[in-house]
């Protein structure tokens, strides 16, 4: 009974990663672990900060 409730929680983890994943590029976020990853500028006009670079895919 113990494994059943540890698969299916980790079961529900994977399930909700995999949701974020696939909303996140469906509203076209290149980086999606960055904070920063849907911005095409801050507000004082300079370019976002990406920690993969994704910001010079233009």
């Amino acid at each position: 009974m113990t494994d059943f409730i540890i698969i299916a929680v980790l079961a529900v983890i994977l399930g909700l990663a995999a949701w974020y994943v696939i909303r996140a590029k469906k509203s076209g976020r290149k980086c999606i672990g960055c904070p920063e990853g849907g911005c095409s500028a801050r507000k004082d006009g300079t370019a976002c900060s990406c920690c993969c670079g994704c910001q010079d895919e233009k």
